[in-house]
């Protein structure tokens, strides 16, 4: 083999498993996976009622965190780590790393009102990794 086919190979090789080792395993057991800087997908649209599942597919740690003068009217606040609003989200993180969803770990929220959810992961909010949640009636 000459050499340009070899790295040709190895290239092609290791961008392969680049791709797996940065977002896990999809073991089809959850809705939305944390890379390390995104939510995948970044807008999730789902029916009135539903459960979403959110994975860490990545090796540092997140947290999902709904902000809260985005929720529409009467939507609960969801937060990993079951914080009661984003102030006492915030505070457990930088406090103490509350929240956080380590590598393999899941969170889960049922949504019971229809709307726009927009939410961030706290440690990587300047890395601008945010998604949202769109909530409709079903069909």
């Amino acid at each position: 083999m000459d050499r340009r086919a070899f790295l040709a190979t190895g290239g092609a090789l290791v961008a392969g498993l680049s791709g797996c080792l940065a977002l896990g395993e999809d073991d089809g057991e959850y809705d939305i996976g944390m890379s390390d800087s995104r939510f995948l997908p970044t807008e999730y649209r789902v029916d009135l009622g539903t459960m979403v599942v959110w994975k860490n597919t990545s090796a540092r740690a997140h947290t999902v965190t709904a902000y809260d003068a985005t929720l529409p009217d009467g939507g609960a606040y969801f937060a990993s780590g079951d914080y009661d609003s984003e102030q006492a989200a915030r505070e457990g993180w930088f406090e103490s790393g509350g929240g956080a969803i380590y590598a393999g770990e899941t969170y889960t929220h049922t949504f019971e009102q229809l709307g726009t959810y927009p939410y961030v992961c706290l440690p990587h909010e300047a890395d601008g990794m945010a998604g949202t949640i769109v909530v409709e009636e079903p069909e």
